[in-house]
């Protein structure tokens, strides 16, 4: 079970920055939150290190990630993400319109990640040239309702992590070509993000070339 320590606990496997606890691992950071990082190896050891976090608690599901805040453990990277914006006052939208454009674009990410997860068995021409051309199309289309660079305009949001990650997780797999080729809304993004002074800092430390 989670302890009383005042510092966040984030567990996750140890993926470099592929999967869908890097979002949550980059919105941390971004917020300037100082939390402990605890990496599991996804090897042979996992099943049984996955029943093991079960047992303690830390993951009902024996999936991860898993961030223990405050005496509590969250579990769902897009919930978790939710709560953290509602308990930090920010990184969502403010009224209700806004909530629900911030919540129907995370939908459409969930959508994209059980596809991305599929494909890391190996790249299919059906994912790269059917499902991700309509993926990006409908969340640049999103992103042009607003005057960017966020999806919300000038306020980012918790959404704007896991769209980050969808565009930075199919380059790490050879699934898109240069980010240029993407809607000219979701190369601004990028770029904005990558300049975030956190993001920027880490990223600094985890360069990455696509092939």
């Amino acid at each position: 079970m989670s302890s009383q320590s005042s510092v966040p606990v984030f567990h996750y496997l140890a993926l470099g920055r592929l999967g869908r606890g890097e979002v949550l691992n980059l919105f941390l950071k971004d917020a300037g939150v100082e939390f402990k990082e605890i990496r599991y190896p996804f090897d042979e050891t996992w099943p049984a290190q996955s029943k093991k976090l079960q047992k303690e608690g830390i993951t009902k599901t024996g999936l991860l990630p898993a961030l223990e805040y405050k005496g509590s453990i969250y579990t769902q990277h897009i919930p978790t993400l939710r709560f953290l914006a509602r308990e930090f006052g920010s990184y969502d939208g403010e009224t209700s319109q806004e909530k629900y454009l911030v919540d129907a674009v995370a939908d459409v990410y969930i959508d994209w990640r059980a596809q991305w997860v599929a494909a890391l068995k190996g790249v299919t021409s059906e994912y790269k040239n059917e499902f991700l051309p309509k993926y990006y199309n409908q969340i640049g289309q999103y992103y042009s309702q607003n005057k960017g660079p966020y999806l919300l305009g000038d306020k980012i949001t918790y959404v704007d992590f896991a769209v980050y990650q969808s565009i930075d997780n199919d380059l790490r797999i050879g699934s898109i070509p240069l980010p240029s080729k993407l809607p000219d809304e979701l190369v601004q993004l990028i770029e904005t993000i990558n300049n975030r002074p956190n993001i920027a800092q880490y990223l600094e430390k985890n360069k990455f070339t696509p092939a």
